[in-house]
């Protein structure tokens, strides 16, 4: 078949050992190329910015520092005897020490661009500013949505992972004010973890946002594996407990007119919409700000002495708007925060968010 086709390159649809690679090589006597291999070669080729190709690098180093034996084969047999060095272990042991320097300075370099993120992400916390990321498999239409919504000129195209930065907007919610907008890297199935590990700074964008954006290919027959496998990246990246808010894009393709479901409490839950032709985007917008307007709570408490770290831990999301003590030395706090938010730091505590909340914040579905 090889010979046939005058192939010059085999890939295979999963992950290979770096065994089974090389003797693969040699048995078909061209390059051999496994699944996330393909998929560094297609990053290396999207990655734009200066942090992208960070990424990108790191994860094509990690990838190689396990297949680095495959370049020095020929001078294996050239190794002394007991206690000698040949010159092939000695040029093994170089490379594999300049990859192991080069992987070391890109980590220092991305845990900059995270720090600088961080910040960012605590200037807008304080300045009570929403994030939405938009998430999704990859070439739902992440990018052609953002540029609809923002009139950005973000590069969009009908290619696997057009998209490997994340690039932020401005965008006006009525009833809201401004908030971030955030499109990110997207997702494929068994996406390898090396990768998912590389690109930590951009994926961080969707674990920290007050809500995500889940844009999916409505026309596309496998639609729901697409699904099940960003639920799996966003669970794996400490996503999965921020709210979702499901776009079934491209609907010009199923001709299907622009909607917007609701779930059981009357939450806008999914919107149908097409970006590449406008269709729906009005609905989008009503529905981030129903989403948006009743995620941030505001409320009065007040906090004994020994709940000090439930007072602690308000301080650190940055929720108390204004302390002051009562004559019993009790702490009272005016706290604002998003819901999920004070859900998560009530669950690290063992506390019960109803216990807190005025009658007219609780949640009858609470655990």
């Amino acid at each position: 078949m090889l010979a046939a086709h005058e192939a010059e390159l085999v890939i295979f649809n999963h992950s290979l050992s770096p065994s089974q690679q090389r003797n693969l090589e040699k048995e078909l006597k061209c390059r051999v190329l496994d699944r996330t291999g393909l998929i560094l070669d297609i990053f290396a080729q999207r990655a734009r910015t200066h942090e992208g190709k960070l990424q990108v690098e790191l994860a094509q180093l990690e990838y190689m520092s396990t297949r680095l034996i495959r370049g020095w084969t020929h001078l294996e047999r050239q190794k002394g005897g007991i206690g000698l060095r040949g010159p092939g272990e000695t040029q093994l042991e170089t490379d594999r020490r300049l990859l192991r320097a080069r992987i070391k300075s890109i980590h220092k370099r991305l845990d900059k661009v995270r720090s600088q993120r961080e910040q960012n992400r605590r200037a807008r916390a304080r300045a009570e500013i929403h994030s939405v990321s938009l998430v999704g498999y990859t070439n739902a239409g992440k990018s052609t949505l953002f540029n609809a919504l923002t009139s950005a000129e973000v590069y969009a195209a009908d290619q696997l992972f057009a998209t490997l930065d994340p690039t932020l907007r401005r965008l006006e919610i009525e009833d809201v004010g401004p908030v971030v907008l955030a499109d990110t890297v997207g997702f494929i199935r068994h996406l390898p973890h090396k990768l998912v590990e590389a690109f930590q700074a951009t994926l961080q964008e969707a674990s920290e946002a007050t809500l995500l954006v889940h844009v999916i290919d409505a026309a596309d027959p496998d639609r729901e594996l697409n699904v099940a496998q960003v639920d799996e990246v966003l669970k794996e990246i400490g996503a999965d407990s921020v709210p979702v808010l499901k776009v079934m894009n491209k609907i010009d393709k199923l001709d299907s007119a622009p909607r917007i479901e609701y779930d059981g409490h009357g939450v806008p839950s999914v919107v149908w919409l097409s970006a590449q032709q406008g269709q729906g985007l009005e609905l989008l917008h009503e529905a981030l700000s129903e989403r948006l307007a009743n995620d941030v709570i505001g409320f009065s408490l007040t906090l004994a002495p020994e709940q000090g770290r439930l007072r602690a831990g308000l301080h650190e999301l940055n929720a108390v708007r204004e302390e002051s003590f009562d004559e019993q030395g009790r702490s009272v706090l005016d706290v604002r925060l998003p819901r999920r938010d004070f859900n998560q730091l009530m669950a690290q505590l063992g506390e019960r968010a109803n216990t807190y909340l005025p009658e007219a914040l609780r949640e009858s579905d609470e655990w």
